[in-house]
């Protein structure tokens, strides 16, 4: 295949456009000009804020005549925490107890945090809780009564945490960082 031949003061005209084109593209992102599209918002700035501002939305009511109560959590502590793993996952942690009830059918576990979930001294800590049924299966094999429970935490909740631990109505294990 044959190109056609260009002659040399033909490509000259467009070497200068791009190297015009160049130049004025670098010196624009140095600026700080409306016309560089990297700073269109600009730099953030401080604002006075009016303490007698109106509640975050003002489409929602601060008390709703609708509003269900909050469902009480009946579960009690479980007999004891026989394992405690941290897995860290994308975005956070996973914290994964096994415990053994005093008896069968225990259900709906929970970890429910103390200190309304804030660390202490760096100890982030959890109740390992399950619902009794209303009438007992009975005790069983101890593996009959293992149970398994996670919670996930993100890292803003993870933040400064250096223990982890969960407790039941026997003991308490504990994870560090």
């Amino acid at each position: 295949m044959r190109y056609p031949e260009t002659k040399e003061n033909e490509v000259e005209p467009m070497r200068k456009t791009f190297l015009l084109l160049l130049v004025s593209a670098t010196l624009l992102s140095a600026c700080q000009s409306r016309y560089n599209p990297v700073n269109w918002f600009g730099n953030g700035e401080e604002v006075e804020v009016d303490p007698n501002a109106a509640p975050p939305n003002p489409l929602l009511p601060e008390k709703s005549a609708i509003a269900r109560p909050e469902e009480v959590y009946p579960g009690v502590p479980i007999t004891r925490v026989t394992e405690l793993k941290i897995e860290r996952v994308a975005g956070g942690a996973i914290i994964r107890a096994t415990g053994v009830a005093d008896r069968q059918g225990v259900f709906a576990l929970k970890l429910r945090p103390l200190n309304e979930g804030e660390a202490v001294d760096g100890v982030l800590t959890y109740e390992f809780l399950g619902i009794h049924p209303q009438n007992p299966i009975g005790i069983g094999a101890e593996s009959s009564r293992t149970l398994i429970v996670a919670h996930s935490l993100t890292d803003q909740q993870l933040e400064g945490v250096r223990t982890i631990k969960v407790t039941a109505h026997q003991n308490a294990l504990q994870a560090r960082r």
